[in-house]
């Protein structure tokens, strides 16, 4: 079976929301706030409306539920943004609704949306397992709108020359990452955060908790080997 580490850098907070990183999204949904006024025969439809779009990104968040960093890769932002404008303009599109349909329709909208940015997050993240050793991709992070990269570590080896190598990359990495670390100030600004790496986030793996363990400063191949061998 194959297992999956990630590692998830980030650097400073600019906003919130996966669509709100898009490069349309200002535009587009401004332009939907602006003339919800006119897409339904009930008043009460209109501040409603108005709130849902209004609190569209920071709900995405809320709604994310994800048990992994909300990091998401251009493309695939772009694939979902596509998704949800082709959906939006297409209800802009008809005239006055009945009472309580455009409401509707944008909550269902937002829920599609939610439902492939967490498909198309988790996706990037399970592919890493089709590699061998350490892999990198460029993402974009949900949270803050700022270019990210995930590092994974994917166990698809086929060879024991090949896993013999991987395990060698994933130590190089750890002893370059405890390097880096202890070169960074004790205050660190935005600007050196933009050009170091954060520590990473393990998920859940005790084998790469033991490699990071105090007592292993320099870990060889033999230690790691006995890291999985242990968990």
């Amino acid at each position: 079976m194959a297992l999956l580490l990630c590692l998830v850098v980030t650097t400073v907070a600019l906003a919130h929301g996966c669509l709100h990183c898009h490069s349309n999204f200002s535009e587009k949904f401004s332009f939907y706030r602006h003339h919800v006024n006119l897409k339904s025969w009930w008043v009460g439809d209109i501040p409603v409306s108005g709130a849902l779009l209004t609190d569209w990104s920071d709900n995405t968040m809320k709604e994310l539920h994800l048990a992994i960093p909300a990091e998401i890769t251009w493309e695939k932002l772009d694939q979902v943004a596509r998704a949800v404008y082709q959906r939006m303009d297409r209800l802009y599109q008809g005239k006055m609704y009945f009472p309580g349909y455009f409401p509707n329709e944008l909550r269902n909208i937002f829920r599609e949306q939610v439902h492939l940015l967490q498909n198309a997050i988790i996706k990037s993240h399970i592919d890493c397992q089709h590699h061998c050793g350490i892999f990198q991709y460029e993402t974009i992070s949900c949270s803050n709108c700022t270019d990210s990269h995930v590092v994974c570590f994917g166990y698809n080896c086929e060879s024991s020359e090949q896993w013999k190598a991987a395990v060698q990359g994933l130590l190089n990495y750890i002893k370059w990452h405890k390097q880096d670390t202890g070169m960074r100030p004790r205050f660190s600004s935005s600007s050196w955060l933009r050009t170091h790496r954060a520590t990473p986030a393990f998920l859940v793996s005790p084998a790469f908790r033991c490699l990071e363990s105090p007592r292993l400063d320099n870990p060889t191949l033999e230690n790691a080997v006995e890291c999985f061998k242990q968990h």
